[in-house]
């Protein structure tokens, strides 16, 4: 047993003392210690504090402890973008504040609460707009499928420690894709849940950033979802109550779905051959299913409202402001963004939102009256070459890097609607890069995504496919 293994496997390995917690961290921190080097995903160690973490509930099992949290004993590392109580948060950059965080995030609480043993920290562009996990401080996180190759972003770290069997699961978050879009590079499970799911102190983007994980399987995915989703009575949004847990639905019967089939790509941009088969494929296997599968060209982001996203995430840059970040210190990137967030008026902004709103309203109506579910690429591009992004955006630091459009057009969308979408390893270039296919509900229905999703699981596993670098 070891990090490639599912979550669940491990946990419930743990329970019955058939696998010690402190032999899985030896595991991974020797998988770190051998892989790191090259893929440059785990940017910050705690090594010893995790090890304690470890011999202590050991020892707890040891004498008897039978009350264990589900994931008692599974080590867990954390996106750089996240505070932890006791731990430093650089976000990616040189103008990070100094000390530890005084204060978990929510999710972190969450986390904590459910057993996990908190384990080292993950890369991710600087602040976290970019679509790769590469910046000035630590460097550029490399694909495990191909070194050569970016691992995707915000959550790229993540994604690779995953992939590269450092860790069974990843934090990861999700204001455009940042869950999705490294799930699709590195062959994972990538859920973005509904907005207001999973509590946070202060929402990000108005609740388009969502907290979640990165895995192998759909059923760690629910799981962990049912460990950390809220209400959250001091949060201005809450999701309403699902109906069970969401591990329940794992291999749950969806019925017979209405499937938009889309590959049309936002924004007219084009969309590479090989993702567009992947998205024909998923097709053909609901089909198999029993779905009715139409394809349809479903307008996901109209052109007019791109800057209204746009000015609401330059806007979110103010947030590390009040965390402490020194802007005279960011990459040129997120100084010019930051700056262009300046010059819009409040009143700009507030109109935008609106906007955005509006024309969100007629997209979600589609659900449930033109079909059940959207199937689209989650990406319009393979991976791209590790660390070209940011080259191109220090290069033109007012414009984001066309692939940065090119890997979020499928997935920012959904953040703006706020409805929970997940990305499945369904595709295989002729290089051998995974490809991600998107599914999309309703709002609020993770359930009907974790239905649909572990059928074709069941139809198509993957989870045994291991890049070079494992």
């Amino acid at each position: 047993m070891d990090a490639h293994d599912p979550v669940t496997f491990l946990a419930s390995a743990i329970r019955r003392r058939d696998l010690s917690p402190v032999e899985l961290l030896e595991s991974c921190l020797a998988r770190i210690d051998e892989v790191n080097p090259t893929v440059n995903a785990v940017i910050w160690r705690n090594d010893d504090q995790a090890m304690d973490d470890a011999r202590h509930l050991a020892q707890s099992i040891a004498r008897g402890a039978d009350q264990l949290a589900p994931f008692a004993g599974i080590p867990l590392p954390i996106k750089d973008l996240t505070p932890v109580a006791g731990w430093p948060v650089t976000y990616g950059s040189q103008g990070a504040p100094e000390g530890p965080s005084g204060q978990d995030e929510l999710v972190i609480a969450a986390f904590r609460r459910a057993g996990f043993i908190l384990c080292g920290r993950t890369n991710t562009p600087e602040l976290g707009p970019l679509t790769a996990a590469e910046n000035v401080r630590y460097g550029v996180s490399r694909n495990p499928f191909d070194l050569d190759r970016s691992p995707g972003g915000s959550s790229g770290g993540a994604a690779a420690a995953v992939a590269s069997s450092m860790f069974p699961l990843a934090h990861g978050n999700d204001g455009g894709g940042s869950i999705r879009i490294p799930a699709s590079c590195c062959g994972l499970v990538g859920l973005k849940v509904a907005r207001g799911r999973v509590p946070a102190l202060v929402p990000g983007w108005l609740g388009a950033v969502t907290e979640g994980v990165l895995t192998r399987t759909v059923a760690d995915s629910a799981a962990v979802l049912d460990a950390i989703c809220g209400p959250d009575p001091l949060c201005w949004i809450n999701a309403p109550a699902p109906d069970r847990p969401f591990a329940a639905e794992v291999g749950a019967d969806p019925g017979r779905l209405r499937v938009a089939l889309c590959t049309r790509a936002p924004l007219g941009l084009p969309v590479a051959e090989p993702v567009r088969r992947a998205v024909v494929e998923a097709g053909r296997i609901l089909e198999g299913l029993g779905h009715y599968v139409e394809e349809r060209d479903v307008e996901l982001f109209p052109i007019e409202d791109l800057g209204g996203f746009l000015h609401l995430v330059n806007a979110g840059l103010g947030d590390y402001v009040r965390l402490g970040v020194d802007f005279t210190k960011v990459e040129p990137h997120n100084a010019a963004a930051y700056a262009q967030a300046q010059s819009v008026s409040s009143t700009e902004l507030v109109a935008d939102l609106g906007r955005l709103q509006g024309a969100n309203r007629h997209l979600l109506a589609r659900w449930g009256t033109e079909f059940d579910l959207l199937v689209t690429p989650t990406m319009a591009i393979e991976p791209p070459a590790a660390g070209a992004i940011l080259a191109q955006a220090q290069t033109n630091p007012g414009n984001l890097p066309p692939e940065v459009f090119a890997m979020a057009a499928f997935t920012a969308p959904f953040n703006v609607s706020g409805q929970p979408a997940i990305s499945l390893p369904l595709g295989w270039s002729e290089a051998g890069l995974p490809i991600g296919v998107q599914l999309v509900g309703g709002p609020w229905q993770e359930s009907v995504l974790i239905r649909v999703a572990s059928q074709i699981e069941q139809a198509t596993p993957w989870s045994d496919r291991r890049p070079p670098a494992a």
